[in-house]
């Protein structure tokens, strides 16, 4: 029997140009097995709708007559077709307010929902993601930003010739724009004002790696975090080179009360018993990355009583520029007040008397907080993706729905990406009937 499979275009979020396949994967899939492939017509999608087309999909307004449907983000609540298999980034598992509502429609759509992000290997790593996309545009947003922040002070800096990562044709023409800033460097020099230039990086997964790997393109020399203050006390810094600086989570926190131990394994049981052992390297960093992930019983890396105090310290901070890829909302970096978009992609957060202003003019620390990031290299972003998911997709065509949960034969990797099924949450996921409770209790709410 022929199964469809049905892309729909992004419709939450108007800047998204991403899909969960390219033309040239949809083509090899269609090819090969017994499934035809509906596309939802879109204007903002980067692949136009002629080369799915061309590529042997059918483009349909209309995707109820497929078994399952892909897309990238959240689909709106009112989109949501009943009884169907939907495969995105519903980003729930963490009980987050703003989506329960639509987790809520789901259970009463009788819609079963995966998750890629929770798509793993045998080794527990994640296998469908964007995350490298996200540290390259974040890394590259973060360069742009800090040559207008600087501009905006009076600083010449080779930072300004770096444009918003969205403004390239291609991910290889905004490396070879930062690897130009870095030519700079190394034949001009930065202005002293700047030196010792240092960037520091939170975590050490794809996002954090993709962002430093961006970085790396310019004249680059590490540092330790352990050697870091004796680093600043020496004095012996260069003004054609820039310094990096990566943070690991015995860096990020402390026992509290602080004492020498750390355990990673009872730092992720009780977290409670840690604190932030990172504020102390803050100010020595001009821009600062943050790549890690985070859960709200985590201690905060950067709090605003911190910053209100190194802020009170000193009239002009070294600190200029947060590239929160993170984008917790008053999460690991508390000063992140609120999530921006390509549009308007950062603000500046004042300390001292908690005000923000959009854009990188003001005072206080500017901060970049895209939470779509991939989104603005979506041909390349969309063709990584498309490459991780697609030997997937006939696998998941043959699976037969309709069965129990426990009777679903699935790909393992796909095991326990399933949050709902059958108008009823997973085992794994009946924890998020806490976060649920309240709606269902009163829809209103």
């Amino acid at each position: 029997m022929e199964k469809r499979i049905g892309i729909r275009r992004e419709s939450i979020e108007p800047t998204e140009g991403r899909a969960p396949l390219s033309p040239l994967q949809v083509y090899r899939i269609i090819e090969n097995n017994n499934i035809k492939i509906l596309i939802q017509p879109s204007g903002q999608r980067m692949f136009r709708d002629e080369e799915y087309a061309e590529n042997g999909a059918i483009l349909s307004e209309d995707l109820s007559s497929c078994d399952i449907i892909l897309g990238v983000k959240e689909v709106p609540i009112e989109e949501l077709i009943p009884d169907k298999v939907y495969i995105f980034f519903s980003h729930t598992i963490k009980g987050q307010e703003y989506n329960m509502p639509r987790l809520e429609k789901i259970l009463e759509k009788n819609i079963t929902l995966i998750d890629y992000e929770l798509v793993k290997n045998e080794f527990g790593k994640r296998i469908i993601f964007f995350g490298e996309f996200a540290g390259y545009v974040g890394m590259i947003n973060s360069l742009w930003i800090m040559g207008q922040r600087l501009l905006h002070e009076g600083i010449a800096n080779p930072f300004r010739l770096i444009k918003q990562a969205n403004s390239y044709e291609s991910l290889e023409k905004a490396k070879k724009a930062v690897m130009k800033a870095g030519e700079r460097i190394s034949n001009i020099g930065l202005s002293y004002d700047l030196v010792p230039f240092i960037a520091g990086f939170t975590g050490y997964g794809r996002v954090s790696k993709g962002a430093q790997e961006i970085f790396d393109l310019l004249p680059v020399v590490e540092i330790r975090p352990e050697d870091l203050s004796d680093f600043i006390k020496e004095g012996k810094f260069s003004n054609r080179v820039v310094y990096k600086c990566e943070f690991r989570k015995l860096d990020l926190y402390e026992h509290s009360p602080k004492t020498d131990l750390f355990d990673l394994h009872e730092l992720e049981l009780h977290p409670d018993e840690y604190q932030t052992a990172f504020e102390k390297f803050v100010p020595f960093l001009s821009v600062l990355i943050n790549g890690i992930y985070w859960e709200p019983r985590f201690p905060k890396l950067v709090t605003k009583e911190f910053m209100k105090s190194l802020s009170a310290a000193t009239d002009n901070p070294k600190l200029k520029v947060i590239g929160d890829i993170t984008c917790d909302i008053e999460g690991s970096i508390e000063l992140t007040v609120k999530s921006a978009n390509s549009l308007n992609p950062c603000f500046t957060y004042n300390p001292i008397n908690n005000r923000v202003v959009d854009g990188w003019k003001g005072k206080g620390v500017t901060i970049m907080s895209v939470d779509k990031l991939p989104a603005e290299l979506p041909r390349e972003a969309t063709a990584s993706f498309g490459k991780a998911l697609s030997p997937f997709i006939p696998a998941l065509a043959k699976t037969d729905f309709s069965k129990s949960f426990s009777e679903l034969k699935l790909p393992r990797e796909f095991r326990h990406a399933v949050i709902t099924h059958g108008g009823i949450l997973t085992p794994e996921f009946e924890y998020l009937n806490e976060f649920l409770y309240p709606i269902l209790k009163n829809p209103s709410i």
